[in-house]
């Protein structure tokens, strides 16, 4: 799939959020996409593969976490919260 080609599908589902990554991407002002793998970034995965593939063509480097970490920083945030 084109890029042409995939913004025109990303315009007819209404992913306005996913065609901005793209324009930022091109334009140089994304250079790290975090993810937690096991979700990506689009529900559908064929297109989450295209966008993903395209994004790194433009220069991306795509980061996967685990959805653990993300849990891990909450914890800490609230034992924060629990010592102020």
């Amino acid at each position: 799939m084109t890029r042409d080609e995939l913004v025109a599908v990303l315009e007819k589902k209404r992913m306005t959020e996913i065609i901005e990554l793209i324009e930022d991407a091109e334009q140089g002002e994304l250079e790290e996409l975090e993810l937690v793998e096991s979700l990506g970034l689009l529900m559908d995965q064929e297109l989450n593969k295209e966008v993903l593939s395209l994004l790194e063509s433009l220069g991306v480097t795509i980061i996967y976490v685990s959805g653990d970490e993300e849990d891990e920083e909450e914890e800490n945030d609230d034992e924060d919260d629990d010592h102020s």
